[in-house]
């Protein structure tokens, strides 16, 4: 991405030991370090329990009251019973995106098996794209360069300062 170009991010990091100060989030700061070095800047930093209604009032919050181009979350697409974060999602998308959480799964199967265990899933609120991370930080930096290349172009479509995918 170009250095001129400039973006708002919602970062919703999906912990129960978080919620409750038990754990440090280090996934967080390594999605401000990542986009921030390509001209995104945080607009609402959130640690939530991985209580559904508590996942998707914050991405309500951050796609209709803040109107951020991205929202990340990281954690909770496991296979625990506590993991909510696809179906957060899931819940309040208008529209799914599927090469997103298709392309990071692809890249990561590359590193390690358990990349298919992953139920991340991405799609459109309005105007704001919504990305389900891992929850770890080598797995939230593994996705995010993965993704990269694309989400300048998906996030100026979403504004309307684009219209084509085509290549010429």
């Amino acid at each position: 991405m170009k250095n001129n170009f400039t973006f708002t991010i919602g970062i919703v990091i999906v912990s129960d030991k978080g919620s409750r100060g038990e754990r440090v989030d280090e996934s967080g700061p390594v999605i401000e370090k990542v986009l921030g070095s390509v001209g995104g800047a945080v607009k609402k930093y959130s640690i939530v329990s991985d209580e559904k209604a508590e996942i998707e009032s914050v991405l309500l919050e951050m796609a209709d009251e803040l109107h951020v181009d991205l929202i990340l979350t990281s954690g909770g697409t496991g296979f625990s019973h506590r993991d909510n974060t696809p179906e957060a999602t899931l819940g309040v998308i208008e529209k799914i995106v599927p090469g997103i959480p298709e392309a990071m799964r692809a890249e990561s199967l590359k590193i390690t098996p358990k990349a298919m265990l992953s139920r991340a899933v991405s799609g459109i609120r309005k105007k704001s794209l919504i990305i389900n991370l891992p929850g770890s930080p080598k797995g939230v930096e593994e996705c995010l360069d993965t993704i990269l290349p694309a989400l300048k172009h998906g996030i100026e479509i979403l504004r309307g300062d684009a219209s084509e995918c085509g290549r010429h």
